[in-house]
């Protein structure tokens, strides 16, 4: 697998899913060959979890057994596959080896490596490992185990990876049993969530730290919307299209605003002109399809710097800034705030 694998990554176009941020790719394929855990930081909404999944289709398909730890058929590990009660195998791509984990304040290390079951603690007894269920940890054998928003785990799962991560193995609570944990682990941040937990040095330093941002350019990002987006039988015209995205790019880099709108902005924003149109039973996108969206897609999605919150809504702040920038696109000035 893993020299199929370095070849996979190898490509030209590992990623085709993502456009774009060919540095991201080249530090992320960089990081892959050398078989290490990474973390991608950036903004919500630019592809992590895309860039994640792309990672897992690049893995070959493999033959595991059918147990809940996808045992490999010649050096099973599992107390059923050891014993013979598991016989089937199956065959599973790369994709299928995909398993998420959603950080939370409540996420507990019992979801990750797994608990007790009580059914078959009866049966074989608490202290049995055939009572034990297997959490995530191991669904993510020979696969990806992907953790988005990792900086919302608490510090006691950030523990209970620790092992996994440095040794490709876990001991299994009680039971004073190592289990083989052989994944890919890829973690996402957003660095600019502060309602998130401090992630300790002791866990950092098990992985490469990989940046991603913002679409580059405004033809990228044009190309992401129109890709991505969901289209209905209806024209939306190329300079529109340029004004609608160009407009949330350039929210971007207002100096007013501490919270600003993501690339699923652009996307939705192109979709809604669109319904707009089709609920109006028109073939065409007009200017008042998009400005009627605008503050159902964008106004929760900004937020104003702490010296203007008590000095403006954010809403008519929206409405003033659109007004102004499609006048200056119409005339041809280009786009600014």
């Amino acid at each position: 697998m893993q020299e199929h694998f370095k070849k996979q990554i190898l490509r030209q176009d590992a990623f085709p899913d993502i456009l774009g941020q060919e540095d991201t790719k080249r530090q992320l394929k960089s990081a892959l060959l050398m078989g290490h855990h990474v973390i991608i930081v950036g903004p919500p909404g630019i592809g992590k979890t895309t860039l994640a999944k792309g990672i897992a289709k690049l893995l070959p398909e493999t033959i595991v057994n059918d147990c809940p730890y996808h045992c490999d058929p010649k050096e099973p590990f599992c107390p059923n596959c050891i014993s013979g009660k598991t016989t089937k195998t199956k065959k599973i791509t790369g994709a299928e080896r995909f398993v998420r984990l959603q950080g939370s304040p409540d996420l507990t290390s019992e979801d990750l490596i797994g608990d007790i079951d009580p059914t078959k603690a009866l049966k074989y007894g608490p202290l049995s490992i055939e009572a034990f269920t297997p959490g995530k940890i191991f669904k993510a054998n020979n696969g990806v185990l992907f953790f988005d928003e990792l900086n919302r785990c608490p510090e006691k799962l950030q523990n209970a990876l620790l092992q996994a991560l440095e040794e490709g193995r876990v001991t299994v609570g009680s039971y004073d049993v190592e289990l083989p944990a052989n994944f890919i682990f890829i973690g996402t941040m957003n660095p600019e969530d502060s309602s998130t937990e401090k992630l300790s040095d002791v866990f950092l330093d098990r992985f490469d730290l990989i940046y991603m941002g913002y679409p580059e350019s405004l033809e990228i990002e044009k190309r992401i919307v129109t890709e991505k987006g969901e289209k209905l039988e209806v024209d939306y015209s190329g300079n529109l299209l340029t004004l609608s995205v160009d407009f949330v790019r350039t929210l971007r880099s207002s100096d007013k605003l501490e919270k600003v709108p993501s690339v699923r902005a652009s996307i939705n924003l192109y979709e809604r002109a669109q319904s707009n149109a089709f609920l109006d039973s028109r073939r065409t996108v007009t200017f008042q399809d998009v400005e009627d969206a605008l503050i159902s897609v964008i106004g929760h999605r900004i937020r104003l710097k702490p010296s203007l919150q008590y000095l403006q809504d954010p809403l008519d702040f929206l409405r003033k800034e659109f007004k102004q920038f499609s006048s200056a696109h119409r005339e041809g000035k280009g786009g600014g705030l």
